[in-house]
């Protein structure tokens, strides 16, 4: 049976919905909103969170406030094939795949209110255990780089797993150093973004520098197409994953060569039925996954926690609690692998 069918018949009751606004200032220098989705229906309520990342996006949203007629009877299927054909938009986004985005806010918080109408948490429903889930704390080292960034969080939390991103100024002073950490789960290359602050141009001695001294780490969003860089890469395609260009199956499928694994994130696939799919797409094609977060700072990542204990706990899952977002980690954070704390009903995880 698809992974769907065990949820789209789910009864649901929408009365109205509220959107509450949240905002923090996040380890990557820079303010962070998001919009809580608030579903109430029969005297209960289920929540999703918006992602979209620019900050004009999240305040018109809020701005606009409940402007859709979201009120009625219907399957969990039905409901989502009701936002589907939404312009959920009040002006358009600068970014077309926030729209992918915005979509599994509504979507999730349906999920959560149906389950909780019905009295069961998604576990149950979906007939598998929550496991602990493993994770990476996904860093920066600066510019100009340094340890610095890696040890401060270490003396803290001596366990801690990384992934970072490589950068034409990492020196090989600094990767020896790294290496002797035997922190180091995950290297992220970069090379799928264009016209944002973390943009890594293909550099062909930074990436041998990098997979020679890693020779275990995964391998996120490299230039495999290059000439250069994809010679270096070519011994190393077991260990390549990729992220940025996964939205769908469609875009598994295109890629250079068949996968090893890819991150599959719930909010940039964009739509419980589209994520089912994929789940059971990796499953059937013998391709592992692991998720990352998108800065969350309410629901949201506890509910890419709890799906990753359903279908990927033991991959490196850039799923960290959220206080590993500050600069300055916090002592008494949980470490990994994270404990199951699936809620008692919903599709919501217990937060740290």
């Amino acid at each position: 049976m698809r992974t769907f069918d065990l949820l789209a018949d789910l009864p649901l009751e929408v009365d109205g919905y509220a959107l509450e606004g949240l905002r923090a200032e996040v380890s990557s220098g820079f303010e962070r909103l998001t919009t809580v989705v608030h579903l109430h229906g029969g005297g209960l309520e289920g929540v999703g969170e918006d992602v979209v990342y620019q900050s004009d996006d999240q305040l018109a949203l809020q701005q606009a406030g409940a402007v859709h007629q979201l009120a009625g009877t219907y399957t969990l299927g039905e409901f989502c094939e009701l936002i589907d054909g939404l312009d959920l938009f009040p002006v358009p986004p600068a970014w077309e795949v926030s729209r992918l985005y915005r979509r599994w806010t509504f979507h999730s918080a349906a999920l959560d209110l149906a389950l909780r109408q019905a009295r069961k948490p998604l576990h149950e429903v979906l007939r598998r255990n929550p496991e602990p889930v493993t994770f990476v704390v996904s860093l920066r080292l600066g510019e100009p780089p340094t340890l610095d960034p890696l040890t401060r969080r270490l003396a803290r939390y001596p366990a801690l797993r990384f992934k970072l991103d490589p950068t034409s100024s990492w020196t090989p002073e600094l990767i020896a150093a790294l290496v002797a950490t035997d922190a180091v789960d995950s290297v992220d290359f970069k090379s799928l973004y264009r016209g944002t602050v973390v943009d890594q141009p293909p550099d062909p001695v930074l990436y041998r520098r990098v997979v020679e001294a890693f020779p275990r780490a995964w391998i996120e969003d490299p230039d495999v197409v290059t000439p250069e860089t994809g010679a270096v890469l070519a011994p190393h395609r077991d260990q390549i994953t990729w992220d940025a260009p996964i939205h769908s199956i469609a875009d598994i499928e295109g890629l250079p060569f068949p996968p090893t694994m890819v991150n599959i994130k719930p909010s940039r696939i964009g739509g419980l039925p589209k994520l089912c799919a994929t789940y059971d797409y990796c499953a059937a094609h013998r391709i592992d996954a692991y998720s990352g977060g998108q800065f969350e700072l309410g629901p949201g990542r506890g509910q890419a926690q709890y799906l990753a204990s359903l279908f990927h706990p033991r991959t490196p899952n850039d799923l960290a609690p959220v206080g590993f977002h500050q600069s300055d980690p916090p002592p008494g954070l949980p470490t990994s692998p994270l404990a199951p704390a699936p809620s008692e009903v919903g599709f919501r995880w217990e937060l740290d």
